[in-house]
């Protein structure tokens, strides 16, 4: 796989394709919208419900080849219009607030189990050559709602795999914590810091998968191009305790900045898993990057998934934040450093 930042390697498949971005206004999907400009696509088309900021996107690239659909995908009518003549679709969007789906748990399944099976039934539906559905570390032995709702958004993507023949390929990436994307940890903290407020930490042993959205972006591009039916692509990535990533922002923004702990919210591990010992059996290892051969056996997918070539060498409790070795906070800082979202941060002090 490519290292993040050549992405070049991925134009051919992209070029003069017509590729669907769910979600496509965040943060981390609009990080998605312009790689894929870069590549050459026909067109890309950005569904979302926000129309402030697809109004927002649309003047920032002012771009011919971008196109914007409001919908929701709980609706499968607005899915279909947005699917119209579609040969990639990487489906981004999705309740993702940990401590909300433990409020409103049926709302987080309207969004992330059923939206997402309008997705790919879509997809698939109207011949889409390629769907990537994003997934979460936190639907790996999950135990908040939210992990649980991707979690069956990951298991109907294996069970549709199959479907259409073969002419439409779905699969998953499972991603940790990407950094500076939209409602994570670091701007948040920046923010509280700007407004003279303490840094909260929930507890600070607690441990976290940590990824740039670069690897993130070359990891689904791979999958987009690349990958197999039912198959979940997992990149490796270093881990941080919650403390030490807390005290390394303050470091670089405020010193001086009074740190609280305000102990586990709800829905929250001490340490997160991006395979499970489940998993771990059917994993194999691709250098940067794990892959997860589904569960189901049969005709629905090929026999050489189940033949345990390249398996990964993971522990059999599987692959977790807590037996990492983790980042020391001169470590995190020059990992932060690597952003330049923190970097425009610090320049505009």
């Amino acid at each position: 796989m490519a290292r993040p930042g050549s992405y070049a390697r991925y134009a051919p498949k992209v070029k003069g394709k017509t590729i669907l971005v769910t979600g496509g206004t965040g943060s981390f999907g609009s990080a998605v919208v312009a790689q894929l400009l870069t590549l050459s696509p026909k067109r890309v088309i950005v569904f979302s419900r926000d129309e402030q900021k697809q109004f927002e996107m649309g003047n920032r690239f002012d771009d011919a080849r971008l196109s914007f659909v409001i919908g929701d995908v709980r609706d499968r009518g607005a899915v279909d219009h947005a699917m119209e003549g579609v040969d990639y679709v990487f489906h981004a969007a999705a309740l993702k607030q940990v401590v909300t789906g433990e409020f409103f748990p049926m709302e987080l399944v309207k969004t992330n189990v059923l939206g997402s099976a309008n997705v790919i039934h879509s997809a698939i539906d109207h011949g889409v050559a390629r769907v990537v559905v994003l997934s979460t570390d936190k639907a790996s032995s999950p135990v908040c709602v939210m992990g649980m709702t991707k979690a069956l958004m990951e298991r109907e993507m294996i069970a549709t795999a199959h479907r259409g023949g073969g002419k439409t390929v779905v699969c998953a990436t499972r991603f940790g914590n990407v950094l500076y994307s939209r409602g994570s940890v670091v701007p948040y903290l920046i923010d509280r810091m700007r407004e003279g407020k303490s840094l909260t930490v929930t507890d600070p042993a607690m441990t976290r998968f940590l990824m740039t959205i670069p690897e993130s972006l070359d990891l689904i591009l791979f999958a987009l191009t690349s990958g197999k039916p039912g198959e979940i692509y997992i990149r490796k990535a270093p881990v941080a305790a919650v403390g030490d990533l807390v005290a390394a922002v303050a470091e670089l923004f405020s010193p001086r900045a009074l740190v609280e702990t305000i102990g586990a919210r709800p829905g929250e591990k001490t340490h997160e898993f991006l395979i499970s010992a489940a998993e771990a059996r059917r994993a194999r290892d691709h250098g940067a990057y794990y892959s997860i051969a589904p569960q189901i056996r049969g005709q629905a997918f090929p026999a050489y998934y189940f033949k345990g070539t390249g398996a990964a060498k993971i522990p059999a409790g599987g692959y977790s934040s807590g037996d990492a070795t983790l980042l020391s906070r001169e470590e995190i800082k020059a990992l932060l450093l690597s952003l330049p979202e923190v970097r425009a941060e610090l320049a505009a002090r």
